[in-house]
């Protein structure tokens, strides 16, 4: 019998009346009979007949089994009937259903364990269902990510074996092979980054620094970036606030917002950089005059794979923000985002100051 089936025939046995009856019985015999020796002194037993003593074994086998039969059914009621339930629900959920709902047998203002236990078991089937859903979704999103760049690689592959292609078109070919492969290479690289930073496998080098200079150096490397847009940027900073972070994983921060406000910028336009510190904090804005955001993008914007404003999604595949948040999660640190459609969107980073340390400065202005 495989092991299914006997987790199967467990659930189906009975209990075991008979020997509960046995059991109660034999405990009213020897206490008749403990009974029977304290008071001996004062009865002749001897002069009982036959048929009076018979009558005491019928009564207590009576006594017995109405004993056996409201055990049984405070048992069945109270025991066997909930765990049948749970287990019926926990087979299903096993089997890959995660709708089950079990209804508590009493009322609110009357829960007992077994309540607390199905309702505690409502709450972990309903957060499996999530974990199942976000899996699916985040195999499905990344099987469509890295088909995109895959597809294109080998269709370019294909054209540059074409002997009777021209040079200029080869050398084109050959940038457009390399932009995706180079796509799918972030690609893979925020994932891997994504998975160590939710599993806690990434060991922050918190130290103190200046997360103003730290600013200026990554804003200068998308100066190609912002001079090729003709985007104006705007600078707002002090001379120095310290803050007690990774530097290396905030990095990633300031580039993923920085690389997002001058992507989603349109030619012309505007992003700017603001800092601003208090005894307790340092905060950080970055905002742009791009596309915006809806409300609906706005509640969405940090999960993975998310890409409100699909016209852009070949420049990107939507683990930036989850990856920000993650980040600044880890260095107990907070971003709330302000969109509006139209009109650009701010995303707003705060950081604990590093204690014991002047992190105030001179407040300087720049503008490129």
């Amino acid at each position: 019998m495989s092991g299914t089936k006997k987790a199967e025939y467990r659930l189906r046995k009975k209990s075991g009346r008979f020997s509960i009856f046995i059991l109660i019985f034999l405990v009213l015999v020897v206490m008749t009979t403990i009974q029977s020796l304290i008071l001996g002194e004062y009865i002749d037993y001897t002069a009982i007949s036959f048929s009076r003593v018979m009558f005491m074994h019928s009564y207590w086998v009576f006594a017995a089994t109405v004993f056996t039969l409201l055990i049984n059914y405070y048992n069945k009621r109270y025991y066997e009937k909930p765990v049948k339930i749970l287990a019926d629900g926990t087979k299903k959920v096993a089997g890959g259903d995660f709708s089950v709902f079990l209804k508590p047998l009493h009322r609110p203002d009357r829960l007992d364990y077994v309540d607390v236990m199905f309702l505690d078991f409502n709450k972990m089937v309903e957060e499996l269902g999530s974990i199942e859903t976000l899996k699916t979704d985040f195999v499905s999103n990344v099987s469509h990510e890295m088909k995109i760049p895959i597809s294109i690689i080998k269709n370019y592959a294909e054209m540059l074996q074409k002997e009777s292609l021209s040079e200029e078109k080869r050398a084109e070919y050959a940038v457009t092979v390399e932009e995706a492969a180079t796509r799918l290479s972030d690609l893979v690289s925020n994932i891997l980054k994504l998975n160590k930073l939710e599993n806690q496998r990434i060991a922050p080098e918190m130290e103190i620094y200046d997360v103003c200079r730290q600013l200026c150096e990554c804003a200068i490397r998308f100066e190609d970036l912002w001079e090729e847009k003709g985007i104006d940027l705007e600078v707002d900073i002090e001379d120095r606030a310290m803050i007690n972070a990774d530097a290396n994983l905030m990095e990633l921060v300031w580039n993923n917002l920085l690389s997002n406000a001058i992507k989603f910028t349109d030619a012309g336009g505007r992003v700017t950089i603001c800092q601003a510190s208090t005894e307790d904090s340092i905060t950080v804005s970055i905002s742009d005059t791009g596309c915006g955001m809806n409300h609906e993008s706005m509640n969405h914007i940090f999960d993975k794979f998310y890409q409100g404003d699909t016209s852009h999604s070949m420049e990107g595949n939507g683990l930036g923000l989850a990856l920000v948040q993650r980040v600044l999660h880890l260095m107990d640190g907070d971003i709330h985002v302000f969109s509006e459609e139209g009109k650009g969107s701010t995303f707003t980073v705060t950081m604990p100051a590093a204690e014991g340390v002047d992190g105030m400065g001179e407040r300087q202005n720049s503008g490129e």
